[in-house]
């Protein structure tokens, strides 16, 4: 019959007390450790041959002891590193060892040696508690496969799955190469607020709180684009930032209420030049992060170097759907959805209809390389510039691989009168039920009265890691949020 949880934690207390009676501090604040683990092995031999002592620390993950002599493993951020223990070495010592469990955190000092199975090994002569247990690892006790559990104590998955540290460290790659990048492109980092009077630059609804000092409700912020593009006004010429985002809307294993996002501006430059830019900073990252080109997601392979085609977007949707977008009415649409069974809102416009529909779309598009969706209609973007050759389109790119939109990017809308009729548009939406379509902000506005040259905007969420690692969004974040 196993163990039941309580009385391990029970029992480890017993041994937690034996210690403290003895006189020994089983939570000391400090340790002596001259070595990592990595660096114990990596420097054997010069170790060896000069006999020198050196102390290491980590949490015990395997304890045997037989008769007079024990072997463990211990664990650091660098890998894992056996230590041997000899009575005859410790003398009345060693017995201190009866108190130990897995998942104790133990410092030990001595000399390295190789063992007849030819593992390199510290030979103990001094050794301590650095910090007692009370629970069980997971593999002692229950195990750790069910991903709920693993997610909702992420520390646990972190320590028994090898490969989800090494995840997190790759997605820590990922954000700081993005950021190196943009910064030696004299692109400027900034941290705009969290929180707005007006939430904007997206189509999304928004998280509300309350400011006690203010006296006032605020939005957490659905983009980071306009507090960047009133920078844009101020003078600035490149800007970006990495951040948080809130959006009060739907789990998926592509989507999140509360994710790291980025977003640059770019004064002067045009399309052609974005486009340029994206593919040099994707290849960049990719490189960077996982020192390939080539990375495989939901069993498709793609390539991300070399130069990407475009894809038009009218044609792609006439491709799949047999629809012309220049004549389609909204109930031609609100019909071929129907008879696809795709859901929409009573409220739901044409800009709604069409998104939902080209979802359908965008799985078919082919993703052995990474491709350019460009010249979609104007209902889609209210914030995007339109084509100066077909004002029906707008000048918006997406990245698109392994069926998925993976960055956004725009020429962006400087004029201050189609941006306000635009703005009421979205309005009329939301007063007829949609709590996605954006606000009007006059502050932005007004800022934009005062004169935006042109400009190219682009944003990505970490749903590119997500996907480039072929994980959903959720196991790739840290702590995610999670139902009572």
């Amino acid at each position: 019959m196993a163990e039941r949880i309580e009385d391990i934690i029970e029992f480890r207390k017993k041994k937690l007390e034996a210690l403290k009676a003895q006189g020994i501090d089983p939570y000391p604040s400090s340790t002596a450790r001259d070595h990592t683990n990595a660096e114990a092995l990596g420097d054997y031999a010069e170790l060896f041959e000069n006999k020198t002592k050196i102390t290491v620390a980590g949490r015990i993950r395997s304890l045997r002891v037989q008769g007079k002599v024990a072997f463990a493993h211990i664990e650091d951020a660098s890998g894992k590193l056996q230590i041997f223990f000899k009575a005859d070495n410790l003398a009345d010592k060693f017995k201190l060892l009866e108190y130990f469990d897995l998942g104790d955190f133990i410092e030990a000092t001595g000399v390295m040696f190789q063992t007849k199975t030819e593992e390199r090994t510290l030979e103990v002569q001094e050794f301590r508690m650095l910090s007692k247990s009370l629970r069980p690892l997971p593999s002692e006790h229950y195990g750790l496969a069910d991903m709920e559990i693993r997610l909702r104590q992420r520390y646990l998955d972190l320590l028994m799955n090898p490969e989800v540290r090494e995840m997190f460290i790759k997605k820590s790659k990922f954000w700081a190469s993005m950021q190196k990048f943009l910064v030696d492109r004299d692109f400027l980092q900034i941290e705009a607020p969290v929180l707005e009077a007006v939430p904007g630059g997206a189509e999304a609804e928004p998280f509300i709180t309350h400011h006690n000092a203010l006296g006032r409700d605020f939005y957490l912020r659905i983009a980071l684009e306009l507090p960047l593009k009133k920078l844009i006004v101020g003078g600035y010429e490149k800007v970006f930032e990495i951040g948080r985002i809130f959006r009060n809307e739907g789990i998926s294993t592509t989507h999140l209420q509360d994710y790291t996002q980025m977003e640059f501006y770019w004064a002067y430059a045009d399309f052609e030049m974005l486009k340029k830019m994206l593919q040099e900073m994707y290849q960049y990252i990719i490189q960077e992060t996982f020192d390939t080109l080539i990375l495989t997601s939901s069993g498709v392979e793609v390539d991300w170097s070399g130069d990407w085609q475009e894809v038009d977007y009218f044609a792609i949707f006439k491709e799949h759907t047999g629809i012309d977008l220049d004549s389609v009415t909204d109930d031609q649409l609100k019909a071929y959805a129907d008879s696809q069974h795709i859901k929409y809102e009573s409220f739901a416009g044409r800009g709604r209809l069409i998104d939902l529909i080209f979802k359908k779309v965008r799985a078919k598009i082919p993703s052995t390389k990474p491709v350019f969706l460009v010249n979609q209609p104007i209902e889609l973007e209210p914030l995007a510039k339109r084509d100066p050759k077909n004002p029906k389109v707008v000048q918006r790119l997406q990245i698109l691989a392994y069926g998925t939109e993976l960055g956004k990017g725009f020429g962006e809308l400087n004029d201050p009168i189609d941006q306000r009729s635009r703005f009421e548009d979205q309005m009329k939406l939301r007063q007829q039920g949609d709590n996605e379509a954006q606000m009007l902000d006059e502050d932005y506005l007004e800022a934009m009265e005062y004169g935006m040259p042109p400009l190219a905007g682009f944003g990505v969420s970490e749903r590119l890691f997500a996907l480039l690692v072929d994980k959903s969004v959720r196991e790739t974040v840290i702590f995610p949020p999670m139902k009572d």
